[in-house]
């Protein structure tokens, strides 16, 4: 009899989708901790003959990750999340093992929580309630100890025009907001979806859903950073030399003396993109009006980071990598719900030679070059 695929995760993705590799007779082991494996016992495990590896971001899968693995039988790596800056793309093209990823499940998940952290800094949700919570609340007042800006009505600049930035779009025509999008791939690229939004936009004024006329252009970078009161990030994070228009720090000091004194910056991309001394800088000296991240440079933020600085709390909101952290898109053993059940169809896919046995063909498999 045939010793069962040997299935590795370093956390648990979910009992409901790990118990989908069970019924199909994958022996699996998961790593029982709340963080990370150290390196080390991942190796172990690499040279002990696991065929798929199931990881996060948190876990770097290097060239030493990887040439184990292809020495000891690995092959396939599926992670647990649309973006794979841990992995080296490099390395896994030469050694020939295909890494998967989870996109779309998280789109409307990370956009929303994006506007969450949009209405919060700029309303100040997290001062108010710690105004209630401490026992400071002591009488209603028209304008003190603070006031927060209105949502409504207002122009977000949206940075990225993937799935997730297409997805904040449409949340923000509900807003009756004016929309800037901004795409490396250049304005006419954009073109088809920005005539389509612009006439659900009419149709919404027409309908008397919104009391005056709202606007999408598609414009540059330097544009939709001038004109904006919300920018959104949601790039992917590319390192100069890599891409046209790279992302890494593309908001640096000198992007964000382009934005309004009066502008929030909400970032749920990746934490690089943003210069973080640069944005502390920002807020302490009045730059811009506020922030919101749930990305970091390094992650879990550093006890030392400029972010912490006491004076920026009623300006700046903090939030631990949480955009996608809905039960279901988080969870659900459903590859066309959840990460979990995406990431471990991806497992299935390469593991059982599914579309004829190809990695090219494979829905979720992002090396594709390599094969």
């Amino acid at each position: 009899m045939p010793e069962p695929v040997r299935v590795y995760a370093t956390c648990d993705i979910g009992q409901a989708a790990l118990d989908r590799l069970r019924e199909r007779g994958y022996a699996v082991e998961v790593y029982p901790e709340l963080q990370p494996p150290p390196k080390r016992l991942v190796l172990e495990k690499l040279r002990s003959g696991i065929q798929a590896l199931i990881t996060t971001l948190r876990d770097p899968i290097d060239e030493e990750i990887l040439a184990t693995g292809k020495a000891s039988g690995l092959k396939v790596v599926s992670q647990i999340a649309v973006g794979v800056d841990n992995i080296d793309r490099a390395a896994a093209n030469r050694h020939k093992i295909p890494f998967t990823h989870t996109p779309d499940v998280l789109t409307d998940a990370t956009a929303e929580y994006a506007f969450f952290m949009l209405g919060a800094v700029a309303r100040r949700l997290y001062p108010a309630e710690l105004q209630v919570r401490e026992r400071e609340w002591t009488t209603w007042h028209p304008y003190l100890p603070w006031l927060g800006d209105e949502v409504t009505g207002r122009t977000l600049a949206v940075v990225g025009m993937g799935r997730i930035g297409k997805s904040m779009v449409a949340k923000a025509v509900g807003f009756d907001m004016d929309v800037l999008c901004h795409s490396s791939r250049g304005s006419a690229a954009l073109s088809g979806f920005v005539a389509s939004v612009q006439a659900v936009m009419d149709l919404r004024e027409r309908e008397g859903l919104a009391s005056r006329r709202q606007t999408i252009e598609a414009v540059s970078l330097e544009d939709a950073l001038r004109r904006a009161d919300f920018v959104s990030l949601h790039v992917p994070l590319t390192l100069p030399g890599t891409a046209g228009e790279p992302t890494y720090h593309l908001i640096d000091e000198a992007r964000l003396r382009l934005m309004k004194k009066t502008a929030y910056l909400v970032n749920t991309a990746r934490g690089p993109v943003v210069d973080e001394q640069a944005l502390a800088r920002a807020l302490r000296e009045g730059w811009i009006a506020g922030a919101a991240l749930d990305v970091f440079e390094k992650e879990p933020l550093p006890d030392d980071s400029p972010l912490r600085d006491p004076s920026l709390v009623a300006t700046l909101r903090l939030f631990p990598h949480a955009a996608s952290a809905a039960r279901a898109t988080r969870l659900s053993p459903d590859p066309d719900v959840g990460m979990a059940g995406r990431c471990v169809q991806g497992t299935i896919d390469v593991l059982e030679g599914r579309y004829g046995g190809d990695p090219k063909q494979m829905p979720f498999v992002v090396n594709k070059e390599a094969f």
